[in-house]
């Protein structure tokens, strides 16, 4: 099931194109990622997801209707700029965002203690947004983002501020909504952070979209048939590429390049003639070294 569908989308700003015919489905209970460099068009795209502005041209649709205004009730948006209100304490603040996206507040106010608890804040509820480091205040933005249990959530840069520890408990949180059926679109620059959350991915790239599909299915596509070898003993020359050679704890790491032709039992088969096999996979580009490859090209 398809929850949210770009079709089209053109926006412009005076003279200055930031959507060119942008196209994307979002898959119902995903993580999604929105991918790109600064200025590509990613900002945009978002606000006009959240109808903070409109298309030129094309259409929006939500759960397979037209994305109205009255929709934002169901996404919940944690943008790049933080936007809490520094002189407000936080549980007031967090109250009335809850409030501003439709809860009752004793709806609000229970889910607010059961998050709060969770993250172990309950001590910051009136403390002023100023007091809080910026780790502190993203924590309680990310719960006003969640708290109403929105269909569709959007991330930016989720872990921007955060320390290691916090930045995994985060990403553990978001795998959670997925799990209990939330749709998620990510945006980030950090590519590790892809790979390890997103199915599915689109790269805008001056204003419109240079790649896009499944992360796996991407990475299989700009294979550089290249292998890494864990090995008893050195492997000497067997007719293949041999990139580098390495001994560690006991064992030889070995990078070697096949013929694309040639199936990856040929070549063990070889391999195994002059040493004991431990390991044997595909040595395939990362999300990062994609995106660099596909926006300068």
């Amino acid at each position: 099931m398809i929850l949210l569908e770009v079709e089209n989308v053109v926006k412009q700003f005076a003279g200055h194109l930031a959507l060119d015919n942008v196209n994307l489905t979002v898959p119902e209970n995903s993580v999604y990622g929105l991918l790109g460099p600064n200025g590509a068009g990613k900002t945009t795209l978002i606000r006009i997801i959240n109808c903070i502005t409109a298309p030129d041209s094309g259409e929006v649709r939500l759960n397979g209707k037209r994305l109205t205004p009255k929709d934002v009730e169901k996404i919940g948006y944690l943008p790049e700029e933080r936007g809490l209100y520094k002189k407000m304490k936080v549980g007031e603040q967090a109250l009335y965002l809850a409030q501003l996206k439709g809860m009752t507040k004793p709806d609000a106010l229970k889910a607010l203690k059961y998050w709060f608890e969770k993250f172990e804040i309950q001590a910051w509820w009136d403390k002023k947004v100023e007091e809080l480091s910026k780790g502190m205040a993203q924590k309680v933005q990310f719960i006003t983002t969640i708290l109403h249990e929105p269909k569709l959530l959007i991330f930016d840069e989720p872990f921007s501020g955060f320390d290691p520890v916090n930045a995994d408990l985060i990403k553990k949180e978001i795998l959670n909504l997925r799990e209990k059926g939330a749709t998620i679109i990510f945006s980030t620059h950090n590519m590790e952070s892809v790979e390890e959350l997103c199915e599915n991915i689109s790269l805008v790239n001056q204003a419109k979209i240079v790649l896009q599909g499944n992360v796996a299915e991407i990475r299989s596509s700009h294979t550089t048939n290249k292998f890494v070898l864990r090995s008893k003993t050195a492997i000497s020359e067997i007719g293949y590429e041999l990139f580098s050679q390495t001994s560690k704890n006991g064992l030889f790491e070995s990078v070697i390049k096949k013929e694309k032709a040639e199936t990856n039992n040929f070549l063990l088969e070889k391999l195994m003639c002059q040493t004991e096999i431990f390991s044997f996979e595909e040595l395939l580009p990362s999300m990062n070294d994609i995106f660099i490859k596909t926006v300068r090209k």
